[in-house]
């Protein structure tokens, strides 16, 4: 049996079922996620099924890049999606989520992960940090709708923007934990480096070059002579381009590429709003991010089934779990949202839905290969557990809690 037409015919039906079961579960609680997990766990379960999924931490590199990559084509539909600016008037919900609830998580996660888990107060926080940002990939189904249709309540706007600039924000605290472990007794320096570099000119450089990044871009794509308007090709893959260089220039000035992504994507949105082309390079990075997604889902649950990844998982482990996801990030988001206008329904809604996904994927990678941590396995198994526990919970939730908010605005429209 040649394992290549056997890995070809799986390719074929999972790009079929990408596009049918959005179909099927659209007014089901379930998502394309958990199918995408169930499928890949069920099928690698199987004896005499060709080749071997790998734990994650045996292909660091490979899981690293992967990963890279469908979080990167997710912030550009993120910030593509966004019809109405980010400021700091529009944005009031989302600078809190970060300013406050993303830290006071990170905090509350690693004290969890010292006390509860064991692990030392390096690999603790890094735990934590890989694990706060709202996952941009995974949160599609509670984000704003495609550009121009007017999904843009106060909900979905705050959880899409979150989403966008929270994996960018993370990175200074998993290089902090990176720091932590390598520092040694004789290098004194260390934290005021991390604050300089890791702080200081990374988020900078990701900010600069994502806005100027976006509006040259934009300048060529709206603003040339009217027969060399990159618009006027039509070809949505143009988003791929533009996620590319944004990412690629960011990282080799050593700056978060992953911040330099989506803001790249609002400044390139801000140079002209309205234009219909937005719509085609949408369409092109959420069916390329859909299908991405679903393939490192399938892997996700190959790795559990046939390489071991919740394989440290103990009752310990288990209560971290439902403590992050049902606990620290609602509590901690929900204090944040003191005093806003926005209704107890919109503010429980933002509070519950911070989703965990292939992001914390990446960080874990990233953080294991420029430095060691005790308790690899453990940081795996925990990490995936509460991964897995977003997908369901959230995915099994999602459709009845958003259609419950939609008919709540119904009702208030009406009277």
């Amino acid at each position: 049996m040649d394992a290549y037409i056997i890995v070809l015919l799986a390719f074929g039906i999972l790009v079929m079922l990408c596009a049918w079961l959005p179909l099927l579960l659209r007014k089901l609680p379930l998502s394309l996620p958990i199918a995408c997990l169930v499928i890949g766990s069920a099928v690698f379960a199987m004896p005499n099924i060709p080749g071997v999924i790998p734990h994650p931490q045996e292909v660091l590199k490979l899981t690293e890049r992967i990963t890279e990559l469908v979080v990167i084509v997710s912030l550009m539909g993120a910030g593509l999606k966004l019809d109405r600016a980010l400021t700091w008037s529009t944005g009031g919900v989302t600078w809190r989520l970060l300013a406050f609830a993303m830290p006071v998580t990170i905090l509350l996660l690693a004290l969890l992960g010292y006390s509860l888990l064991g692990l030392s107060a390096a690999a603790a926080l890094f735990l934590a940090s890989a694990l706060a940002p709202t996952d941009p990939v995974l949160a599609s189904d509670v984000q704003v709708g495609p550009p121009h249709e007017g999904q843009e309540d106060e909900v979905r706007y705050a959880l899409t923007s979150e989403a966008g600039l929270n994996d960018g924000l993370a990175f200074p605290f998993v290089n902090l934990a990176i720091a932590i472990a390598l520092a040694t007794s004789s290098q004194r320096d260390w934290l005021a480096h991390w604050f300089i570099f890791d702080v200081i000119w990374k988020l900078s450089a990701g900010l600069v070059i994502g806005v100027l990044v976006g509006y040259v871009l934009a300048l060529i794509t709206f603003r040339m002579p009217r027969r060399a308007r990159l618009s006027r090709t039509g070809d949505g893959f143009v988003a791929l381009g533009i996620t590319a260089i944004a990412y690629s220039v960011t990282e080799l000035a050593h700056g978060y590429g992953f911040l330099a992504v989506f803001v790249a994507a609002l400044s390139f949105r801000a140079v002209e709003r309205a234009h219909d082309f937005h719509d085609k390079l949408h369409e092109f990075t959420d069916r390329l991010e859909r299908l991405l997604m679903a393939v490192l889902l399938v892997l996700l649950g190959g790795a559990i089934t046939a390489g071991g990844l919740l394989k440290e998982v103990t009752w310990p482990v288990v209560l971290f779990a439902g403590l992050a996801l049902l606990v620290v990030r609602p509590a901690v988001a929900y204090l944040s949202l003191w005093g806003r206008t926005e209704s107890l329904r919109e503010r429980l809604i933002i509070s519950f839905f911070g989703i965990r996904g292939l992001g914390s994927i990446y960080y874990l990678a990233y953080g294991l290969g420029h430095a060691t941590f005790h308790s690899e396995g453990l940081l795996w198994s925990a990490a995936s557990l509460v991964i897995v526990g977003s997908i369901f919970i959230h995915g099994i939730t999602v459709t009845p809690i958003m259609r419950l908010l939609d008919a709540g605005k119904s009702k208030s429209k009406q009277k």
